[in-house]
């Protein structure tokens, strides 16, 4: 980004890598980096007519449109990341095109498909096995898998954010999902160090209770002033965590934060930005009646 870029579009010419970005979180992300600016290969399995699932809709191809109207460039890529050679195919391209990247975002994972609260939180001795797997294969293992393929082509400043959830080390309220969440921080913690010399950074980056499309849905409500409802009052948009990779990625001190869990309500303080309604949303605390401490 020779000449630094221009006024407003802090990640001109910056390229990244968003995966799991077919809505949720990974959308706002990647949108985030488009009105910043960015060329974002947004990634995911849902791509055209093959829209649905049972927690929403949404596809890579309209993320990335978004992410261009929004003022970047979306470049929409059909990956499962469960898949190795998916994922190589997806770098060899990134490499081919691009050269480097400048970003990657680990936000793909697994584990939601069939979610009710009752058997969420089931002890672990009635947890169904393939909620497991599929929180380590579709997330850990797809999250340790990109940041292999992405490494190579970081360049000094570069950075790997990995969404994760967490709340100073409390217990999350079911065993695979705490395992899995817990060990993604860790492999951020572990990355960080193995990446110091060459001057990437990485973080593992924990948003709230987001206003996802299948939470809007569920409560008839719209983004602008869901926050309005009395059950959703604490939430936060999809953008706002987006906002918060932005903040990072534009960061020149962001190596004083490689290694650590980072939470959007306190990157919000303090780099100063607000959600998609205006309002700061604090960080994510797990309510009382939940916690097992």
């Amino acid at each position: 980004m020779a000449g630094g870029p221009p006024t407003g579009r802090p990640l001109a010419g910056s390229v990244a890598v968003v995966t799991g970005a077919s809505r949720n979180a990974g959308r706002g992300i990647a949108v985030e980096l488009g009105e910043a600016g960015a060329t974002v290969y947004a990634t995911g399995r849902s791509f055209g007519d093959d829209a649905a699932t049972d927690l929403g809709t949404g596809t890579v191809d309209e993320t990335a449109r978004m992410t261009t109207a929004a003022g970047g460039e979306g470049i929409a890529v059909r990956c499962d990341h469960t898949d190795d050679e998916q994922v190589a195919a997806l770098f060899e391209r990134v490499a081919d095109e691009r050269g480097e990247i400048d970003l990657l975002v680990n936000n793909v994972w697994g584990g939601y498909e069939g979610y009710d609260e009752e058997s969420f939180v089931a002890p672990f001795w009635e947890q169904p096995m393939d909620r497991y797997d599929r929180m380590f294969d579709a997330g850990v293992r797809a999250h340790f898998t990109a940041s292999r393929h992405a490494a190579p082509l970081l360049v000094e400043g570069g950075l790997i954010v990995s969404t994760t959830a967490w709340d100073r080390d409390r217990y999350l309220g079911a065993v695979p999902y705490d395992a899995a969440k817990c060990a993604i921080n860790r492999m951020a913690y572990g990355m960080a160090l193995e990446l110091r010399d060459r001057g990437v950074a990485a973080v593992a980056l924990a948003p709230g209770w987001m206003r996802t499309e299948y939470v809007l849905r569920e409560y008839g409500v719209d983004d602008a002033t869901a926050h309005e409802h009395p059950e959703l009052g604490s939430t936060e948009s999809t953008r706002y965590v987006g906002r918060a990779v932005v903040a990072l990625a534009t960061d020149p001190d962001v190596m004083e934060k490689s290694g650590r869990v980072l939470q959007t309500g306190a990157l919000a303080d303090e780099y100063g930005f607000v959600d998609v309604d205006g309002r700061r949303v604090p960080p994510f605390e797990i309510p009382e009646e939940y916690r097992r401490e």
